[in-house]
Formats: C-alpha cells, sequence, structure tokens
C-alpha cells in the first residue's frame, strides 16, 4: 500500500493549502435534536484554512492553544490546562503517549486531511466524553464510512497537495472510496515534511524540521439499523526535531486498530467501540542542527473498550449508561552507549513493565423540563491501578565524571518501594441550559473531575542530570523527577455562558466566564541545581513532580456580524473572539506555567460565487505572570496579519495564503526555551524564548472525483 501510494503521489508537484469545512459534533448522543448545544464547552470550527499535518491545525480557533514541539506534534491547552490533563478521543479510542517529552501525544496520529468532525468541550465536560482529565475533553473523527444510494457503485474521493513557503514545507494526501448499498471500503494517505522554519527576523529557527506519512484503510457494513466499522492505521515519522528539548525523535512506527458497532434497538441505541495502538518510539539526534550520541527507546501499547447504551424513556428524558476499560502499557530503555562512561556499560531501566489500567462505570441523564430549560447531569466512577517492576541505572559506579552517582541509590530506593497505586475516582456534572427566548440563551453549571498521574509522572526515578532533563514535556530546559506517592488531581469548575442573537440572526455573541479549583494539582518543587551541559555559567532548576492546590479563572467572548450580503460583494462577515486565562498556585504568589496571556482575533470573511477570503488579525498581549519556579521567560506582545482566498470551480478548489504578512518577528507564549539555538550559540547566556514563524505564503490545490 506504501508503495502505491508513493507512486500516485509523485504524479502530483501541485503545491496546496486544503481547504475544507468540516461539521461540528455535538457532545456525545445519537441524535443532534436530542443534545444539549453547550455554548460553553462547544466552540465552532473554522472553514478557512486547513492544511495537512497533525490535527492541531483544525483546532486553534476552538478555544484550543498548543503548547510548542515538534512539527506536529503540539500538545493542546484548554483553559490554562495541559498535556494529559486534556482528554484527547481519535476515532472514539485512546493513545497515551509514550515517550519521556510526549514527543508522540494523540493529535500527532490523526493527519489534518483525514478530519470530518472536531468537537471540543471545555470545564463542564459530560461523564459520558471525559474520564481521567480535567480540563476538557477533544473528540477528532476520521470520515464515516460513504455508501451508495442506489444500486450503482459508489467511486468518489479526493486528491491534493501543498506547499509553505517559510520551512520549504510541502504534503500531499490521498482519499478514496469504493462502496455499494451496504459496504464501503475507504483509503486515506499522506505524506508531509518539512525543514526548519525562519522567524519575522530571517533567521532560522532550529531542529524544527520533520517528515511524515499515515495510512488509513476503512472498512464499513451496515444493514437496516445496525452498522460494523473497522479502521485499520499506521504512521511512521521518519524523524521530528525538537528546539525546546534536549534530544529529538529519530522514529516513530504506530499501528491502530478501531472497531465499532452501532445497533439501533427500537427501545435502545446501542455503541460498542474496541480500540487498540501499539507504537515503537525512539529519541536521539539526526540532524546538525544539534547533535549528539545517545539513544532512547519506548514501546507502549494501549487497549480498550467503550460500551455506551442510550435509552429513550420519554419524549423530555433520555438516559445514557456505559461501561470503559482501557490499559496501557509501556517500557522505556535507554541503551547503553559503546565506550561511554556515563552512558554504560549496562541500559538504563527508566519504566519497566509499566502498565496503568483504568476501568469505568458512569450515568448520565438529560431531562428538558420545559420548553426553556434543559438540564444534563451523570456520575462515573474510574478505578485506576499503576504499577511498574524494578528499575536499573547505567551503572553503579559511586562517582562519575568528578559527580556523585545519585542513579545508583535512587534505582537501589526505588526498587525498595512497593509500586502499585489504586485510585478511586469520582466524576460529577451538572448543567442547566435556560433559553427564554429564541435569542437567548443562559447556561451554567458544576463539575467535578479527576486525573490518575500518568507512569511518568509517578515512576521516573533518576537524580543525575542527564537523566533527569531527559524527563518532562514542558520545553523549560529543566530536570524532572516523579514521585509514587502522587494523589490524583480533582477539579473543581463552575462555568457560565450567556449567549444573545438577533432575531434576524444577522449577529450574536456569546459571554463564558469559569473558575476552576484544582485539589492536589500536580505541579514540581525545586529540590535542587544543575548547569546544562556542564555551563558553569547557567544554572537550572532540579523539579520533583508534586501535589499542591491551584486555581484557574478566565474569560471567552466569541461574537460574529453579517455586515453585508448582496449580489455585488456576495456576503461579508465579520467574526471575533478573545480569550484570558490567568493560572496560579494557591500556597503562596507563583503563576503557573504555560498561561496564555489575553489574545484576541479578528476575521473579516468574505464569500462572492466561488471565490471566498479572509483577512485575520491575531493580537497576543505580552506575558509578563511566569512560572519563576521553572524559570519561565517573558514574552512580549505581538500582531499578525494573515490572509488567505480559495476559488472553487467544478471539481477543483484552489486556494491561496499568506500567514505573518508583515512578517512580524515575536516569541511563543507558549514556546518554552530554544534549546537548539542555545547550543548553536556556544552554550553562553541564558535560554531564550523559542521565536514564532515569519511570512509564509501558502498554495495549493484539490480535486474531489
Amino acid at each position: 500500500m506504501t508503495f502505491i501510494y508513493s507512486r500516485v503521489m509523485k504524479r502530483f508537484i501541485f503545491h496546496a493549502v486544503l481547504a475544507t469545512g468540516l461539521p461540528v459534533v455535538l457532545l456525545a448522543a445519537s441524535h443532534a435534536e436530542e443534545t444539549v448545544e453547550e455554548i460553553i464547552l462547544i466552540k465552532p470550527q473554522q472553514t478557512m484554512p486547513t492544511t495537512t499535518g497533525d490535527a492541531t491545525s483544525l483546532l486553534g480557533d476552538q478555544g484550543v492553544n498548543f503548547s510548542a514541539a515538534g512539527g506536529i506534534s503540539q500538545l493542546p491547552s484548554i483553559r490554562g490546562m495541559n498535556g494529559d490533563r486534556v482528554k484527547v478521543l481519535i476515532d472514539g479510542g485512546e493513545i497515551t503517549s509514550a515517550c519521556a517529552n510526549h514527543m508522540n501525544p494523540p493529535l500527532s496520529y490523526m493527519d489534518a486531511s483525514r478530519i470530518s468532525s472536531t468537537t471540543v468541550l471545555s470545564g463542564i465536560t459530560p461523564v459520558s466524553m471525559g474520564g481521567d482529565s480535567i480540563a476538557g475533553t477533544i473528540s477528532v473523527n476520521s470520515r464515516k464510512p460513504a455508501y451508495s444510494d442506489s444500486d450503482e457503485l459508489l467511486m468518489q474521493g479526493s486528491i491534493g497537495a501543498i506547499y509553505e513557503s517559510n520551512g520549504q514545507r510541502h504534503g500531499e494526501y490521498l482519499n478514496a472510496t469504493i462502496a455499494n448499498s451496504n459496504l464501503s471500503l475507504g483509503y486515506s494517505g499522506s505524506l508531509d515534511r518539512s525543514d526548519s522554519y525562519r522567524d519575522g527576523s530571517g533567521d532560522k529557527v532550529l531542529d524544527t524540521l520533520y517528515r511524515s506519512e499515515n495510512h488509513a484503510i476503512t472498512f464499513g457494513a451496515r444493514g437496516e439499523v445496525q452498522e460494523l466499522v473497522l479502521k485499520l492505521t499506521h504512521q511512521k515519522v521518519h524523524y521530528q526535531g525538537f528546539p525546546n528539548q534536549y534530544m529529538d525523535m529519530v522514529g516513530n512506527k504506530g499501528d491502530g486498530v478501531i472497531v465499532n458497532y452501532l445497533h439501533d434497538f427500537s427501545w435502545m441505541k446501542l455503541d460498542v467501540l474496541f480500540s487498540w495502538n501499539d507504537v515503537e518510539h525512539e529519541m536521539g539526534f539526526f540532524t546538525e542542527e544539534k547533535t549528539g550520541t545517545m539513544p532512547m527507546y519506548t514501546e507502549g501499547k494501549d487497549m480498550g473498550y467503550v460500551l455506551k447504551a442510550e435509552f429513550p424513556l420519554s419524549e423530555q428524558h433520555t438516559l445514557r449508561i456505559g461501561n470503559e476499560y482501557h490499559k496501557f502499557e509501556l517500557d522505556d530503555w535507554w541503551p547503553a552507549v559503546p565506550g561511554s562512561m556515563m552512558m554504560g556499560p549496562d541500559d538504563y531501566i527508566n519504566i519497566n513493565d509499566g502498565e496503568r489500567t483504568r476501568y469505568a462505570l458512569w450515568a448520565e441523564s438529560e431531562y428538558r423540563i420545559n420548553t426553556s430549560w434543559t438540564a444534563l447531569y451523570g456520575i462515573r466512577y474510574e478505578h485506576v491501578i499503576t504499577d511498574t517492576d524494578d528499575v536499573q541505572p547505567y551503572n553503579t559506579m559511586p562517582m562519575i565524571m568528578m559527580s556523585p552517582n545519585l542513579d545508583a541509590p535512587a534505582a537501589t530506593a526505588f526498587n525498595a518501594r512497593n509500586h502499585k497505586q489504586v485510585d478511586d475516582n469520582i466524576d460529577l456534572t451538572l448543567l442547566f441550559r435556560y433559553q427564554p427566548t429564541s435569542e437567548d440563551t443562559v447556561e451554567f453549571g458544576y463539575a467535578r473531575k479527576t486525573r490518575s498521574p500518568n507512569l511518568y509522572e509517578r515512576y521516573t526515578w533518576g537524580r543525575n542530570t542527564m537523566a533527569m532533563t531527559m524527563i518532562g514535556w514542558y520545553g523549560d530546559g529543566n530536570g524532572y523527577v516523579g514521585d509514587i506517592d502522587l494523589d490524583p488531581e480533582t477539579a473543581h469548575t463552575l462555568s457560565a455562558a450567556y449567549s444573545k442573537k438577533a432575531s434576524d440572526s444577522r449577529w450574536e455573541y456569546t459571554i463564558s466566564p469559569y473558575y476552576t479549583y484544582v485539589d492536589d494539582f500536580i505541579d514540581a518543587t525545586q529540590i535542587g541545581t544543575f548547569n546544562p551541559r556542564m555551563v558553569m555559567s547557567v544554572t537550572r532548576p532540579r523539579l520533583q513532580f508534586t501535589n499542591i492546590d491551584a486555581e484557574f479563572y478566565g474569560l471567552d467572548v466569541n461574537g460574529s456580524h453579517l455586515l453585508s450580503q448582496s449580489g455585488k460583494w456576495g456576503t461579508v462577515n465579520l467574526k471575533a473572539r478573545a480569550s484570558y486565562t490567568r493560572g496560579k498556585r494557591k500556597d503562596g504568589p507563583e503563576d503557573l506555567y504555560h498561561i496564555m496571556p489575553l489574545n484576541v482575533k479578528i476575521a473579516l470573511e468574505q464569500s462572492f460565487q466561488q471565490w471566498a477570503n479572509t483577512i485575520e488579525l491575531e493580537w497576543v498581549d505580552e506575558k509578563d505572570d511566569v512560572d519563576r519556579i521553572r524559570l519561565e521567560n517573558k514574552t512580549a506582545k505581538y500582531t499578525l496579519l494573515n490572509i488567505f482566498t480559495q476559488y472553487r470551480w467544478h471539481n477543483t478548489t484552489l486556494n491561496f495564503g499568506v500567514r505573518n504578512l508583515l512578517d512580524e518577528s515575536h516569541d511563543l507564549p507558549l514556546g518554552g526555551v530554544s534549546l537548539a539555538q542555545w547550543r548553536d550559540d556556544g552554550m553562553t547566556g541564558p535560554f531564550e524564548s523559542l521565536h514564532g514563524p515569519g511570512r509564509s505564503a501558502e498554495m495549493g490545490i484539490r480535486y474531489d472525483f
């Protein structure tokens, strides 16, 4: 299949930006008319522009920010909380990041060209869509099987390519389906690669290059009241640079299976999903932009099922119940480097036969009290078990390069402990919707959400500088060690929203304030310092994962206004979004890490005949509320101007756009530090913030058949 796909792709030298309109899925119910259309939770997705690459390119306008990492491995952040605190579902299944630096997060396995729908649920997440997360849920789904509506065979698909001038990024994709009225077979494939991009000053942002390919086969079979869907996926990341990490990805191979069975009984709707994903991951060095010698291997395996049943008890009342199981297995080891006194003679065993198993039961009720009031409430119980076997350092020598070998006694102390931990977690959701008129909607609610620590937070044990700097997905250049005794995080969220729209639908807006208090938030406490790469003029903290209490609060504002609708100018819309978030520790005045500052996006959109045009302005305020424990850098305010145009002619779609039209030089507020640049500068001076990309022209073509 890979050979056939490569032959097809080589015939296409077009360079393009894919632009598709993607529907938004509302909550988790089987029918939209039976769903609470939660304004607090769901952000409408924009239709322009879209591209190949990971799914993060489609979620920026849905209230999701991203921490910089590799080109296809950015980590999602919702209302100030990021990483594993955000539940990510890929076609309904779960994929766990199998890397000490989270270089292969769930969204990196879904190429944007395959996506048919995305849903973002913030804060008050229904128990049917949550579990083991406290920030919210991101659900990303690929195309459902297509079937013929007649006796004739259905053959359809699309093919296209993209090109971006900054970094010389280019990619190709193919989607194809053949089906009759009962059986469907589909294939999707994409190839995406880029060199390192340049910032607004024209300087190369080192170690931001990557190359990846994705393939998926979808088989569907349906009857009158049931359907079976089988999805097989394969991903290969040949390499991916991480400018804010000490190491890079030199290989990532993932294979996945999703089996989904749906049956609509007269008295109940049944939804059964089985998921399996196997990952082989390797970190190391592959480019002259950041050199080194040190292999690190990780093998991870996810498996589980989701069983849902929906009972329409009456026209006003719907009951949903579910049972879930998910198991994640992890082995993380670092082979000995021949001839190295520090990294040998034995393999370093970081996580040995790690397991994280979750059992869940939940029930959810949706009740339409009257024509104005609707209530959604639910409860979820999760039983979480984590465990791992004994570990091993590179060696047990008491001194290494004139420094104490802290790993040897740390391994002895770790192996003497009982590693098994058991958590019993309870989630609660209570949400009300009040709609007194067709123009006004008020929503408010409370949620209690819990998340148990991941395997790296609990079981990483190394105390030497090299071992600690290999742990952490923060891009801050610091070192981390785990704590077996970490407690689960428990978040209490109060959220509300007021939505107003004109009777003629020419304008609308939504204002959404929120507040979250987190008991036992997993943050970091300083336990020492170190000098990166033995540079005595630079000092960074050694940190240990620890439980604290924290709070998050903020405000989201969204609005749109129809400015014109005429035969001369077509349809002209003005859209705007603003977001403010603050996150703080409760044990002192310290601000939390990676909180996005005040940001505003304004877009003027025009649709006229076959044309669609957008002018977009992004403004981000200065970031001066920073985490002093992690030595987080402050960043200056900046403004970006983007323009996009699209032309549709028969089955062909052409796109052109320019991002950062004014070539604004700016630092990324969630970018961390550029370790690649620090090393290239001779490892002198402090760590600088990672620079954002400068001007980039984007061109593309797509042909639908």
